[in-house]
C-alpha cells in the first residue's frame, strides 16, 4: 500500500482517537477495471482477528467463495454491498477479496477503510470523505452514527471502571494487604473485587490495571513471557539459574535486568534480529553465547492481549505506625500498542527483561518472570496519545 497523505492521516488519527480498528485496502487501477483485489496480510489479520473471516481455512475454487452483507458509506446515505471473499484455483490461491458497487465511490489508488462490526463489513474511502467534518458537525450522518455507536461500546467499560476507581479513591488512605512491592496493586484490585490468580488475561471486563506508587521512577511491567524453549539452547528456567545465579544470603538467584544498550554484571544482553524476527539473549561465556530465544509474533501477541486497554493507576503511598496506605490519585488510559514501536525500544533500551528466579530451600525453581518493564518516559512512545483522569475530583 502506498504510503498515507497528511489528510489520510488525519482522518486515521481521528478514528483511533475514538477506539475505531480498522483496516486499510488500496484499489488498483487494474483492480477496480477485473472488480478484484489482492487481501493483503494486514486484511487478512484484520478479518481474521474480528472473527469475521478466516482465509487460512478457506478452500480454493468459486463453489468455496464466501458473501458477506457490506456498506458503503457516503457523506449522507449509505449503499448496500456484496462482499466476495474468496481464494482462486490458479496460483496458490492468493486471497481475494471484492465490493459490489465499489468502483462508484473510488479511484484508483485511493485509499479504503474497512470496519468489521457486528458481522458485516462497513465500507469508506478514507481518501476523499470528509469524515473530520462530518464527526465534528452538529448535523447526523450515517458515519457519524456509526462511528458514535461503535465508540460508545468500546468507552462503556472505561466509564464504569473510572468511577469505580474513583469511588475508591473517596474512600481515603487504604492500608496495604500485604508488606511487597505488588501490595499497591493487589491492594487496588482487592478493593475493587478482583481475585488475585495468575492468569495472563487482562483484570477488570479486558482492561489491564497496573498500580504504582507515585514516588518511584521505576520501570513499568508490560507483561511476563517465558522464552520459546523450543528454539533456545536452554531448555529451562533452572538452567539459566545454574549459569547465571548467585547466593544472596540462604537463596540462590537470578535477579537482574537484561538490555539490549549494554551487558549487565552477569554479561547478559538482548539482540533483536528482525531478519529471523526473534529477540536473543546473550552470555559473553563463549561456552554459551546465544542460550535463549523469544519470537517476535509472541511477543506481539502478548503486548496487545494484555495492553489492548490499560488503566496505569497512580497511588501516593505514606507510612504510618509501620504500616503503609495508598490513596489512589489519578489514572493515565492506554489503548492499542504501536507494535513496531516496541521492536524498537527493545533496541533502545526503553523496554528492558527482568529475571526473577530462585531456587527455594526445598531445591524447587520459581520463576516469577521474565518480566518486559518499559521505562516511565516509554509509554508515549509505545502507546498512542492517552488521556489521564483524577480520582480525587470534588
Amino acid at each position: 500500500m502506498r504510503p498515507l497523505t497528511k489528510t489520510e492521516e488525519n482522518r486515521l488519527k481521528l478514528l483511533t482517537k475514538y477506539s475505531i480498528s480498522l483496516t486499510l485496502i488500496e484499489p488498483t487501477e487494474t483492480g477496480l477495471k477485473k472488480s478484484i483485489m489482492d487481501a493483503t496480510g494486514p486484511v487478512r489479520n484484520y478479518l481474521k482477528e474480528n472473527n469475521l473471516h478466516d482465509f487460512e481455512t478457506q478452500l480454493q475454487g468459486p463453489e468455496h467463495k464466501r458473501i458477506i452483507n457490506g456498506f458503503i458509506y457516503e457523506q449522507f446515505s449509505i449503499k448496500k454491498s456484496n462482499v466476495s471473499l474468496y481464494r482462486p484455483i490458479t496460483k496458490k490461491g492468493d486471497p481475494r477479496v471484492w465490493f459490489s458497487g465499489l468502483t462508484k465511490f473510488v479511484n484508483p489508488n485511493d485509499i479504503v477503510a474497512i470496519i468489521c462490526y457486528e458481522g458485516n463489513f462497513h465500507i469508506f474511502n478514507l481518501s476523499q470523505l470528509p469524515i473530520e467534518n462530518l464527526l465534528e458537525s452538529s448535523i447526523s450522518s450515517p458515519l457519524k452514527e456509526l462511528i458514535e455507536e461503535i465508540s460508545g461500546k468500546e468507552n462503556a467499560i472505561a466509564y464504569e471502571l473510572l468511577e469505580k476507581l474513583r469511588e475508591i479513591a473517596k474512600r481515603g488512605l487504604m492500608p496495604s494487604m500485604v508488606d511487597a512491592d505488588t501490595s499497591v496493586g493487589r491492594t487496588l484490585e482487592t478493593a475493587l473485587g478482583i481475585e488475585i490468580n495468575s492468569s495472563k488475561q487482562p483484570d477488570y471486563k479486558g482492561i489491564e490495571l497496573k498500580s504504582f506508587r507515585s514516588s518511584r521512577t521505576n520501570r513499568k511491567n508490560l507483561f511476563a513471557q517465558v522464552p520459546d524453549w523450543e528454539l533456545s539452547k536452554f531448555k529451562s528456567s533452572s538452567e539459566i539459574l545454574d549459569a547465571f545465579g548467585y547466593w544472596r544470603e540462604e537463596n540462590f538467584k537470578l535477579y537482574c535486568t537484561v538490555s539490549a544498550k549494554n551487558r549487565n554484571s552477569q554479561g547478559l544482553t538482548l539482540r533483536l534480529d528482525s531478519n529471523i524476527k526473534q529477540l536473543i539473549e546473550n552470555s559473553d561465556k563463549d561456552e554459551i553465547g546465544d542460550f535463549v530465544v523469544w519470537t517476535l509474533e509472541n511477543l506481539h501477541k502478548r503486548l496487545l492481549e494484555k495492553h489492548r486497554e490499560t488503566f496505569w493507576v497512580k497511588a501516593v503511598s505514606t507510612t504510618q505506625d509501620g504500616m503503609e496506605y495508598f490513596q489512589y490519585s489519578e489514572v493515565e488510559h492506554t489503548k492499542k500498542p504501536i507494535i513496531s514501536q516496541f521492536d524498537l525500544l527493545i533496541e533502545q533500551g526503553v523496554i528492558t527483561l527482568d529475571h526473577l528466579i530462585k531456587r527455594d530451600s526445598k531445591g524447587k525453581v520459581v520463576e516469577k518472570g521474565p518480566l518486559f518493564k518499559i521505562k516511565p518516559n516509554g509509554l508515549d512512545l509505545l502507546f498512542p496519545p492517552s488521556e489521564k483522569f483524577s480520582l480525587l475530583q470534588n
